[in-house]
């Protein structure tokens, strides 16, 4: 499943709405828009989108090791 889906559907599971997420970003409308169709979110977005559902980011390893993220590494 691409990125862009992902977002999408774990936005649609809390409800959230574009026009939020683009003012958390700090960005336009158009600018996530472009970021939808491009499907180019950034490490960062990732990381800031994850926050704003309420989720976190992590990385999962085939031994079961995991990785998560938050805004705090990104700071």
């Amino acid at each position: 499943m691409p990125v862009t889906d992902k977002v999408k559907a774990a936005m649609a599971v809390r409800g959230k709405r574009n026009q939020d997420l683009a003012k958390y970003l700090g960005i336009t409308n158009q600018s996530l828009s472009n970021k939808f169709n491009r499907g180019s979110f950034s490490a960062e977005d990732l990381i800031k989108i994850a926050d704003f559902i309420g989720a976190s980011l992590t990385l999962e390893f085939e031994d079961n090791n995991k990785i998560s993220f938050s805004l705090d590494d990104i700071r």
